[in-house]
């Protein structure tokens, strides 16, 4: 087969991205053929993202071409390459949090249509693809997995012919998974085109015909995923072989989270009600909490952060002191760190630099202050501490939040509150959109820092990661948090039924 454009549906030529002492893509060759689901593989930093935005007019290439269907063309907005044909779910969502679902869609369809003929094709597609989501709620209310299926309709709806998608099942279940798996493959088979950025190898192999890798903003090598092993792939994104998970017993002490609070009801008709939840969390463990998107974890983190107060002082105690009346503020005092779900609305300030944005969460932990004013000296080491350690691609300490790749940015929000050393951490999704060589090191991160006799909460759709990490499990479905077993006791196909609220108070299976 010859290698001409107009073989293909996209094909770039030597397409290349310069910024100011950074090269993010250099000579980029890649093809995609019609009806074929490609994958572009690569750690955080490799060019995955920059590449797509100079294909979906996002980004202006410093030089290069890209061809559509044989035709050079220069994509100059998302509303051109909307127009030929190319859509695209990005992984850091593009919402406008105080609209509703059906007005986030409106705006990015071609035509206007009457609101409650948008929001029944909403509805509908949405329904036929497994990814429910409720047209009539605020984006701002809703989850990070709930936002990521307002993504997915919204470009599924404009029956694209090439569909770029970054990281789309990152914070998606297992069943949404495979739900969404089979649209791919149905819509690929009608003709469209994929291109299917995900860190999840296994995924890669069970659905991607071919597979561009880059490294350092270079392509290094194309493959079939399905003739490849996960270690072979990940040898060809990270040079290396895997890094393995090491996780030594645990050593429980005394009580660090006791949470007994009566029924929550939902601040308005988009949130989720809490029921009565008692549990509790001793330093040196770590406790699991699994579900599907918009069931309640994001009530629960709040409640648990502080961002909501319990219904009184007993109903949360950290190492006994009654805390529930108590703000952010006041419980990481206490010894508590957060990581959020959302990095970049709840974990950064876009705009200041990773200096400022480490100050956030540091200022009462680390000695970088003196006499009320900031000792910027030791601002500057703990956070080339936390972009060293944690190998956070960036231009340097100074670089604002917003010019940080996802992965990058959830790897410094990780190491920021990791190195704080806390005596309780609560959090939510820690490896989002990170590659599996970091996510390797992030989950042995959480478990040194188990042994170092911390009580972690994590709350997290990637079962496999719950298992892996996690002392004890329970699952959180419509509000409701099932029986906690240790993970010894507990199995994948378990969880997964529980996700549908289906336990009794003894925790066995509902028929």
């Amino acid at each position: 087969m010859s290698n001409k454009p107009s073989e293909y549906r996209l094909s770039t030529q030597g397409l290349t991205k310069h910024y100011p002492g950074t090269i993010a893509c250099q000579d980029i060759d890649l093809t995609i053929q019609p009806g074929e689901i490609h994958a572009l593989l690569g750690e955080n930093g490799a060019g995955k993202s920059t590449l797509v935005k100079m294909i979906y007019g996002v980004t202006a290439p410093t030089r290069g071409q890209i061809f559509w269907e044989g035709r050079p063309v220069v994509l100059r907005s998302p509303a051109m390459a909307r127009e030929l044909g190319i859509g695209m779910v990005f992984q850091d969502f593009a919402l406008f949090e105080s609209l509703r679902v059906v007005e986030n869609v409106a705006l990015a369809l071609p035509k206007r249509e009457p609101h409650r003929v948008l929001a029944k094709r909403i509805q509908t597609v949405s329904e036929r693809y497994g990814l429910p989501i409720d047209p009539e709620k605020p984006v701002g209310s809703l989850s990070v997995g709930e936002r990521q299926r307002v993504e997915i309709v919204r470009s599924l709806l404009q029956t694209p012919r090439l569909l770029i998608m970054d990281e789309p099942t990152s914070v998606l279940a297992p069943q949404a998974v495979e739900r969404l798996f089979e649209t791919l493959r149905q819509i690929a088979a009608e003709g469209c085109s994929v291109l299917y950025i995900s860190h999840k190898l296994h995924e890669i192999r069970a659905l991607c015909d071919r597979a561009t890798v880059l490294r350092q903003g270079r392509v290094t090598g194309t493959c079939t995923p399905a003739d490849e092993t996960a270690g072979n792939l990940a040898r060809m994104m990270i040079g290396q072989a895997l890094p393995v998970v090491n996780r030594p017993p645990s050593k429980v002490a005394d009580v660090a989270l006791a949470v007994n609070t009566p029924r929550i009801s939902s601040g308005d008709e988009h949130e989720v009600g809490l029921e009565a939840l008692s549990f509790s969390v001793s330093r040196g463990e770590i406790l699991g909490i699994a579900g599907i998107s918009g069931n309640g974890q994001g009530e629960l983190l709040r409640l648990l952060s502080g961002e909501r107060l319990a219904p009184s002082a007993d109903a949360i105690r950290i190492n006994g002191e009654p805390v529930g009346q108590y703000g952010v503020a006041k419980r990481r005092e206490r010894g508590m760190a957060y990581i959020p779900e959302d990095r970049r609305g709840q974990a950064t300030v876009a705009d200041l630099p990773l200096t400022d944005n480490a100050t956030l969460t540091a200022i009462n932990t680390q000695p970088i202050t003196q006499y009320g004013l900031m000792r910027h000296a030791a601002i500057q080491a703990f956070t080339q501490r936390c972009i060293e350690i944690y190998q956070v691609v960036c231009s340097g300490s100074q670089a604002p939040a917003r010019s940080l790749s996802g992965g990058n940015l959830q790897k410094f929000v990780v190491g920021r509150e990791l190195l704080q050393m806390p005596q309780l951490l609560v959090c939510a999704q820690p490896t989002w959109g990170v590659d599996v060589g970091a996510a390797a090191f992030i989950r042995q991160k959480l478990l040194d820092l188990r042994s170092e006799q911390t009580a972690i909460v994590v709350i997290s759709e990637e079962i496999e990661e719950l298992f892996e990490i996690s002392d004890r499990i329970a699952v959180i479905a419509d509000g409701r948090l099932s029986p906690i077993r240790s993970v010894a006791d507990s199995s994948y196909e378990q969880v997964g039924l529980w996700m549908s609220g289906l336990w009794d108070s003894e925790g066995a299976l509902n028929a």
